[in-house]
Parts: structure tokens; C-alpha cells; sequence
């Protein structure tokens, strides 16, 4: 079975990306799980703090390391935006195939000073741990927004620099990053985000030379990806979306039936809501 780092390397070949999909509990999980074995494509499944704080640090390592044993199959996890040292640590003795280092907040020498410090003890920790940096502020919440999240600025000026990050990776050694390209975390309510900056994609990647991460994609266009996997991007993130698509189905079916006690049953079309949605963007991310 292929590695991490081996269906990065190949998405990146191919101008495909794997999807990377955020999850609180084990609906979600199965969801994109069924979705992505129907199709027979690699996926990521991805955890925030808060998130691997609900299901469980170490109990979430065992679920997905429990499916990808028994099926033998490349699903991966990943720890999503960290904002600590002491985080990124945790989640790679834990268990995580992978991790992100968010310092986008932060200065640009102390961002590069922690993913410095993240990336090396990912190297000395005994197996293969990929670490993604961030450069660029796109919001840190997943949800439906009225608005442009505070603090995002989608100018020129304030998406990420190509020069900078060719600085950044060049001193911090991380294996992927992830710019601020037009995206930001969330949905607008009316499910259409901005259009992404293409070129901007494109002058980074020329720049760092390594797999690039589309976080925040959920509300972008298909057009969008299509012109930003092939100039660069080997990863995207979705969680607005299918956190709206699981709401909607257990609400209905509770609804439709009010009496129903079993959790297994009404929160079975959840289920099958997420793993419609991943199904859809898996096809797109891998031309299918």
C-alpha cells in the first residue's frame, strides 16, 4: 500500500489532488470513507483541534489506522491546523500521518522559528510524519458566513508572496504548504465564494517546488479547482460543506420521524449525505 507522501507525489504527476475531508464522529468518517472506496482514490481525513479533541486524540488514530488495516486501504489522517508546538507534538506521538503547523497568525520569523521546530521532531520521531506549513491568514472557522471572515484580505497584496514562501520552505524544511490564494475557511451563505487567484497558485508553486494545500474549498467553483490542481494544488480541503450536509439530513429524518430513539437510525442519512458530497468532489479533485 501506497504511502502519504507516495499519493501526494503521484496526484502531484497526474495534475489530480486528494481530497482532504475534516470529521467530529464516525458518521462522517464512514461517509467519506464509502465515498472514496467507491471511486478507489486515496483520501485524508482531517481532525482540527477541536475536532480531535471531541472524538479523541489517540481514539481517532485508532479508527482511521482500524480501517485502513482491515481494508487495506490509503486512507490517511491528518492533524489539521495546530496552532502550537506542544499540539503538532501531541498528534505525531499519537499516532498522525501527517500535521499542520498554523502560524499564519503569527510573524513571519516566528512562524518559520515553530514549523522549524515541528518539522524536526517529525523527522526524529520514528516514522514518516509530513508536516504542512502556513503562510497567509484565511479565518479559522468552518461554518456559513454572511461575510468575508474578519482579518481576511483577498487583495493582491495580502495573499502569500511567492518570494516568502520560497523563504519559508527553503528554512523550515515542511513537506507541503498551504498559501493564502483567495480562500478562506467557511462558506458564504450564498454558497459562491470568490473567485481564487490562478496565477498566484501558479507563481508559489513554480517558487517552492513542493505540493501545495486549497484549504477553505468548500464554496468554490469547479472551474476554480480545475484551474488550480492543475497549476499546483495536489490537496484540498472540505468541511463547511459536509458539516451543512450532515446537519440537514439527521434534521430531516428526525422530522420525518420524531418517535425514532436508535441513533444508528436517524443518523444513517447522515451518513449517506456526507459521503454523496465527498463522492462529488473526489470525482472532480481526480478527474473522474
Amino acid at each position: 500500500m501506497k504511502t502519504l507522501r507516495e499519493c501526494i507525489a503521484e496526484a502531484r504527476e497526474r495534475k489530480v489532488a486528494i481530497g482532504h475531508f475534516n470529521i467530529s464522529n464516525v458518521e462522517s468518517l464512514w461517509g467519506i470513507f464509502k465515498a472514496a472506496q467507491s471511486l478507489n482514490v486515496p483520501v485524508i481525513i482531517g481532525v482540527s483541534e477541536g475536532e480531535r479533541d471531541f472524538v479523541g486524540v489517540r481514539q481517532v488514530v485508532a479508527l482511521v489506522k482500524s480501517i485502513r488495516e482491515e481494508f487495506q486501504y490509503p486512507i490517511f489522517l491528518n492533524a489539521d491546523h495546530t496552532y502550537s508546538f506542544d499540539r503538532v507534538k501531541e498528534a505525531i506521538d499519537a499516532g498522525f500521518d501527517s500535521v499542520i503547523f498554523d502560524g499564519a497568525k503569527l510573524s513571519f520569523e516566528e512562524n518559520i522559528k515553530i514549523a522549524k521546530q515541528c518539522v524536526k521532531y517529525a523527522r526524529n520521531c520514528g516514522r514518516e510524519v509530513l508536516v504542512e506549513g502556513e503562510l497567509g491568514f484565511i479565518g479559522t472557522s468552518s461554518k456559513i458566513l454572511d461575510a468575508i471572515p474578519e482579518g481576511v484580505d483577498l487583495s493582491e497584496k495580502s495573499l502569500t508572496d511567492p518570494a516568502k514562501a520560497k523563504e519559508f520552505v527553503e528554512l523550515t524544511g515542511v513537506d507541503m504548504l498551504a498559501p493564502a490564494v483567495g480562500n478562506f475557511h467557511g462558506v458564504l451563505r450564498s454558497g459562491v465564494d470568490p473567485k481564487l487567484n490562478i496565477e498566484k497558485v501558479k507563481q508559489i508553486s513554480s517558487a517552492v517546488g513542493i505540493p501545495l494545500v486549497l484549504h477553505g474549498g468548500s464554496g468554490n467553483s469547479e472551474d476554480d479547482f480545475k484551474k488550480a490542481i492543475a497549476n499546483g494544488i495536489s490537496i484540498v480541503h472540505i468541511n463547511t460543506e459536509i458539516r451543512v450536509a450532515y446537519r440537514d439530513a439527521v434534521k430531516k429524518s428526525l422530522q420525518e420521524d420524531p418517535e425514532e430513539v436508535a441513533p444508528y437510525k436517524f443518523l444513517k442519512p447522515g451518513v449517506k449525505a456526507v459521503q454523496d458530497v465527498v463522492t462529488s468532489k473526489l470525482k472532480f479533485f481526480n478527474n473522474l
